[in-house]
Order: structure tokens, then C-alpha cells, then sequence
């Protein structure tokens, strides 16, 4: 073979071998994303399940921890209860756990994740600087389910901040968590406990139904109190805007520093800009079947939603309503969510991924949901069934 058929040759296998590796890296994305188990062994592992009871004597608590933390420590991922929902957590400071964490997901590694601390002395070390105003929020918030946005230190890799020179931080009250944090060396990177762009699990449950086969440990304890992800707000800012709406609303934050700006985007799906922090750019919390939300007068809500599910009922298809208990009685469904008073968006917090994911278990093909108030906590709740529903609004 001559010099010349030689590199044609060796040209020809290049090509042909990145289409190979392209086709394998896009096969194994796509189950990756469809929450289903990765063939082949290429990401499947053995899962303990932990379980920690009200019960169980303190030293066995912290022998369970230290066995968690350890893992963290070696490179490895844990989920695990706080406040707000479960997290899947790795080494926040070692860029191969992260990259762990977004295969385990599924998750595009633009999507920053968010550092979890149980010490608020450990802050300084992972950013340049702690504004003012971001002092006064921790000493209003946390441990809570507040995360404010710093400007990174080098200690932190791209890698956890989706290689954005700003870095989340978050310190949670859930005792089990911050515990948890201590035992794994102070610093934990972690989204939540999911499938990228399924709903948030709010029970070890759910975190099962996901995680199985793709971390190493689930530390399985109760029902998280809160049921939304935290309020994200951006502190490098002269005026802090909040960039995912949470638990903590705006008028809280307001009370303590004075004005705070939303971030335009929450409510629109229309930007492309690179997202500052986990929420923002991609659809989220989606059940399987398909989410429409329904806009107008509530007895015009009330009639399109019955005479849609009255239509998918003849065709054989199961339906399901997401609505407030004024109005719980007057819908047809398979399956009805009561998401509490319309005067209180409590239950429609700490149940909206619950009742979710229980219409994925009851199989409902096709969903239609009320509009809930966008005030308070209500913004928080209208953001994350807007990212469920692909922003699919329809107005009578």
C-alpha cells in the first residue's frame, strides 16, 4: 500500500469511527433522557438503598452518614432528603463528580449546579466575594431554601458551574442534610434527585424510580416539607434579582434588602441565553403525559376542561385535572388533584411534583391544570407548571 492509499485509508477509518462513537454517545444520551436503564452495562451500577428512620439511634444515624459521606468523597453520588426536594449529590470541588452527576441525569452540562454547604464559614473559599446584601440574606434565610449566586473562586471547577465564572450556593436546613454535608468534606454539588426534565421527587419513592442503577447510594428517610426547589437569587448584581422564583418569595426578600429585581425570562420561554442558574433555559418537571393549562373566568375553565376531557373519554384516552378545591367538584376525570384554595398556594407547593408524577402512575395521557394565583408562593407555582407544561397556555 502506498503513502497515498495509506492516509486515504487511515482517513476513511477516522471518519468512520466518529460516526461510530457519535452514534454510541447519542444511543446512550437518548436512553439517558427517556429515563430508561442504559444498555449494555454502560452506566448501569448497584444502588444500596439507606433508610433512615425518626427511630434509629444516633449512632447508627451517623455511622449511615459516614458511609455516604465517604462515597462522596471517593467520587462517588449520593441522593439524599433536604428542605425542599431530594438531591443527588457529588463532590462539589472534584470536576469528575459533577460530570457523574450530569450523565447520571441526563442533564446538559450548561445547567449550573448548585453548591450545597452546611457551614456558612466554608462561603468564603469557594467565591471572591459576599456583597452586603448577600450577608444579610444569609442571616435572614439560611439554613434555608434560599441559593444566591456568588462570583467564583478557582477552588470551584467549570464543571459544577456549568462553566460560568458565577457559582450557586445554598446552605439547607434539613438537619439530615447538613449532617450530611459535614460527613462528605463540607462542599456538595447537587441538582435534584431525577431524571433530567421529570418532575422533582419529594419521596425517596421517586428518587428510586429514577436513580436506580446510576448512583451508589439513595439515603432514603421522610417526605421533604417543602416540595419546591429553592429561590435563586443573584447577589452579583447591584440590585439582587431573583432568577427561579421559590419557597422564599420576593416580598420576603424585599423586606430585607430593600428592592429586588425577576429576572424576565422565568415566565418566558422564548429566551436563549445561557442560563445563570439550574431552571432556567430548559423544559423541567414534565410529567409523561402531555400538560395544558387553562387560562379565563373559572366557570369557562370549568367547561373547556370537561368537554376536552369528555372528548379524550370517547377516544379511550385517560385524563387527569390539577385544580383548586372551589372548583374540585365540577370537573370530569380520571384523576382529580385538589391543589388547595385558590387563597393559599401552600398545597399546590409542597404537592405540584407529587401529584405529577401520581399522574404518571396512573397512566393519564393528557392533563389540564388552573391557573393559580402569580403573587407570593404562587410564583413559584405558576413557574414550574409553566416549565411542566412546555408553556402551553390556552385562553377562554
Amino acid at each position: 500500500m502506498g503513502m497515498a492509499e495509506l492516509l486515504h485509508f487511515l482517513c476513511f477509518f477516522g471518519v468512520f469511527w466518529g460516526f461510530i462513537k457519535d452514534s454510541v454517545c447519542v444511543t446512550l444520551n437518548n436512553e439517558i433522557q427517556n429515563g430508561e436503564k442504559p444498555k449494555n452495562g454502560a452506566v448501569e451500577m448497584k444502588t444500596k438503598i439507606v433508610t433512615i428512620g425518626k427511630m434509629d439511634a444516633p449512632e447508627d444515624i451517623n455511622k449511615k452518614l459516614s458511609e455516604a459521606g465517604s462515597i462522596i468523597q471517593n467520587g462517588g453520588l449520593v441522593a439524599f432528603p433536604t428542605e425542599t426536594v431530594y438531591g443527588l449529590g457529588g463532590d462539589a470541588l472534584n470536576p469528575e463528580s459533577s460530570k457523574k452527576i450530569y450523565a447520571a441525569k441526563g442533564r446538559p452540562s450548561d445547567n449550573p449546579l448548585i453548591v450545597h454547604i452546611a457551614d456558612i464559614a466554608h462561603l468564603e473559599s469557594i467565591v471572591c466575594e459576599i456583597p452586603q446584601k448577600a450577608k444579610l440574606l444569609a442571616d435572614a434565610f439560611w439554613p434555608g431554601p434560599l441559593t444566591m449566586i456568588f462570583r467564583k473562586s478557582q477552588l470551584v471547577p467549570y464543571q459544577t458551574t456549568g462553566g460560568l465564572e458565577t457559582v450557586a450556593v445554598r446552605m439547607p436546613s434539613n438537619v439530615l442534610a447538613s449532617q450530611f454535608i459535614e460527613k462528605s468534606g463540607g462542599y456538595i454539588a447537587a441538582p435534584s434527585a431525577n431524571i433530567s426534565g421529570r418532575p422533582s421527587p419529594t419521596s425517596a419513592k421517586y428518587v428510586k424510580q429514577d436513580m436506580i442503577g446510576r448512583i451508589d447510594m439513595i439515603l432514603e428517610a421522610d417526605d421533604v416539607e417543602i416540595g419546591l426547589e429553592s429561590t435563586i437569587v443573584d447577589v452579583t448584581c447591584e440590585v439582587p434579582m431573583i432568577l427561579r422564583p421559590g419557597y422564599i418569595t420576593q416580598e420576603m426578600l424585599c423586606g430585607i434588602v430593600g428592592e429586588i429585581k425577576v429576572d424576565e425570562t422565568i415566565f418566558d420561554s422564548s429566551s436563549a441565553a445561557v442560563p445563570k442558574a439550574p431552571g432556567m433555559k430548559y423544559r423541567h418537571y414534565a410529567p409523561k403525559g402531555e400538560l395544558v393549562i387553562v387560562e379565563g373566568e373559572p366557570q369557562a375553565v370549568v367547561g373547556f376542561i370537561n368537554e376536552k376531557t369528555a372528548a379524550h373519554k370517547s377516544r379511550g384516552e385517560r385524563t387527569g385535572v390539577l385544580c383548586t378545591e372551589e372548583w374540585l367538584t365540577q370537573y370530569h376525570a380520571d384523576s382529580i388533584k385538589n391543589a388547595g384554595s385558590r387563597n393559599d398556594c401552600k398545597t399546590a407547593a409542597m404537592r405540584l411534583y407529587t401529584f405529577l408524577r401520581e399522574f404518571d402512575d396512573e397512566n393519564i395521557a393528557y392533563i389540564y391544570a388552573e391557573v393559580f394565583d402569580n403573587a407570593g408562593l404562587g410564583q413559584a407555582v405558576m413557574n414550574r407548571l409553566l416549565k411542566a407544561a412546555g408553556h402551553h397556555i390556552v385562553k377562554v
